[in-house]
């Protein structure tokens, strides 16, 4: 996260070339993906969704349990 935080202040300063500006813009685009990946994993071991009759989300429960 910090180092997508670091991408944004030097894009956001304008003192890089577009080339430089391109290869930034490409790497914080990947690490966003990367960041977003790791949150879903996450929440995925947090929580369990439980399903009703009609395949629906009923209710969710801490990991593990039910």
């Amino acid at each position: 996260m910090g180092e997508l935080e670091s991408i944004v202040r030097h894009l956001e300063s304008g003192d890089v070339s577009l080339e430089k500006s391109v290869a930034l813009y490409e790497r914080g685009h990947a690490l966003r993906a990367h960041c977003e990946a790791r949150l879903a994993a996450a929440q995925a071991r947090i929580e369990q969704v439980s399903l009703g009759a009609d395949g629906q989300a009923a209710a969710t429960a801490p990991f593990g349990e039910g």
